[in-house]
């Protein structure tokens, strides 16, 4: 059966047996039995490589360890908050606090642009998922907006309908009109740079 490890581009957790090509963590999230109790864990939502210096653990979901989590892609991974991990990914955390730095120089340390990431991801009042407003003709290229109910991926003059395994379909992308935008803002700045980093910005479904 398979674990309630995948997430979904609005931070959600659902159990699907499709493969994911990012991997991440944001805490404990799961009982001694498996079972999600909680959405996240703190503020540190990190979004990691597949593979790193041979290290692995099994069984997944041990109690009391921090809960492995899977991301369809870093499109969806930036959409749900996380941001790249200093440890693994070094040299993309690196150039993400680079291109962070330019658009908040007051906020660049690792807790600082976490803290305001959790800002942006979650309502303060219910603890569930913040949406925002913007312009749907300036988002770049990965974004991620809510359209007729469902998360889909902004490319191009496209808007794709995301699924754990990959986006099966497309629609025209509307023009002049605000969206509802799932991806934090701040990430939003970061995609604008053409992010391209060590794990797979976007599933090849999307070519």
């Amino acid at each position: 059966m398979p674990r309630q490890n995948r997430v979904t581009p609005l931070g959600d957790l659902i159990a699907d047996p499709a493969r994911g090509s990012v991997y991440g963590n944001r805490g404990c999230l799961h009982d001694e039995t498996g079972a999600i109790r909680r959405r996240f864990d703190g503020k540190r939502w990190i979004a990691c490589r597949l593979a790193f210096r041979g290290w692995h653990r099994a069984p997944l979901m041990q109690p009391g360890r921090f809960t492995e989590l899977f991301f369809l892609d870093e499109a969806t991974a930036f959409a749900a908050g996380h941001r790249p991990c200093a440890l693994c990914r070094r040299d993309d955390y690196v150039r993400f606090v680079e291109i962070w730095r330019a658009i908040h120089p007051d906020v660049a340390s690792a807790d600082a642009i976490d803290a305001l990431l959790h800002e942006e991801r979650v309502d303060p009042t219910t603890r569930g998922r913040r949406l925002h407003e913007a312009p749907m003709d300036d988002l770049p290229d990965g974004a991620y907006v809510l359209h007729e109910g469902a998360p889909c991926l902004v490319i191009d003059a496209r808007l794709l309908r995301w699924t754990p395994s990959g986006y099966p379909d497309a629609v025209a992308r509307p023009t002049h009109r605000q969206a509802t935008l799932i991806t934090p803002p701040s990430s939003i700045g970061v995609l604008r740079t053409g992010w391209q980093g060590a794990v797979p910005l976007l599933h090849p479904s999307a070519m």
